[in-house]
């Protein structure tokens, strides 16, 4: 079997199977109950453990949260001589977006993502062209740029608006304009015909639908729908599964080699 495929990601270097954050932050896209669950299992022990986990099977990148939990645990991790890369997400719940975005620049990450759920709000009801500075704040400072979106039109027009870009993140279902955790399959097909349509690298995401979707059908369809060129991010879940990166890792090579 062959390696994990690597994929660029402006000038960086990214295996084609991206560890997803969500549950180390509680993030469950299920339930109260869940999201709690997933608080007390991921440990600082058990996240690094999983870190080292997934660099030992050829995954060299990581996206989370650009909050104080994640950036305390990446620096012990790294001090540790962990080597996994960051691709950070925005914490929407900051006063100041700049202020974040230097914050984790400090802190280490290699590019930076505007929020999801603040971009489809931005789109929807503000002014699009408030996202231009943040995003060339994130390339002034030596990060890869992108931004992320529930809805398929919102990348398109972003780069339409040519705001500056280097990459999107793409969700495979609209949580938000359907108001709350509604999983469609036309919002896959249709954020997969928008990742198609953008010659710069897209990221899929929420490509499981936080776990209701079968892993091999769900890698398949995303690996038969995106480019060559394109990543997927996915969270873990181990205390039933104990095998979920091992598991998303051979997925990856048997159906996203390049």
């Amino acid at each position: 079997m062959p390696g994990m495929p690597m994929v660029s990601l402006g000038p960086l270097t990214v295996s084609r199977f991206i560890l997803g954050g969500n549950p180390f932050s509680g993030n469950s896209h299920q339930s109260p109950e869940m999201n709690d669950r997933m608080r007390h299992w991921w440990t600082s022990t058990r996240i690094k453990d999983c870190w080292r986990e997934c660099e030992r099977f050829g995954v060299n990148t990581f996206l989370g949260r650009g909050d104080n939990h994640i950036q305390r645990l990446l620096l012990e991790y790294w001090d540790e001589d962990g080597a996994i890369q960051w691709i950070c997400q925005t914490a929407p719940e900051r006063k100041s977006i700049e202020a974040n975005i230097r914050q984790v620049c400090a802190t280490g990450a290699q590019a930076c993502y505007l929020h999801g759920g603040m971009v489809d709000g931005i789109f929807r009801d503000g002014d699009p062209e408030q996202m231009r500075d943040w995003i060339a704040l994130i390339r002034e400072l030596g990060m890869v740029a992108g931004l992320a979106s529930h809805y398929w039109e919102y990348p398109l027009r972003a780069e339409e608006m040519d705001l500056g870009c280097d990459f999107y993140m793409c969700s495979f279902y609209d949580l938000y304009g359907r108001g709350g955790e509604i999983y469609e399959h036309e919002d896959r097909v249709a954020m997969c015909e928008t990742i198609r349509r953008i010659d710069r690298p897209c990221i899929a995401y929420k490509i499981m639908a936080a776990g209701r979707n079968e892993p091999e059908e769900a890698f398949e369809f995303a690996f038969a729908n995106i480019k060559p060129t394109d990543p997927v991010c996915v969270g873990v879940y181990t205390e039933n599964q104990p095998d979920q990166v091992a598991e998303n890792v051979t997925l990856t090579m048997r159906l996203g080699a390049l």
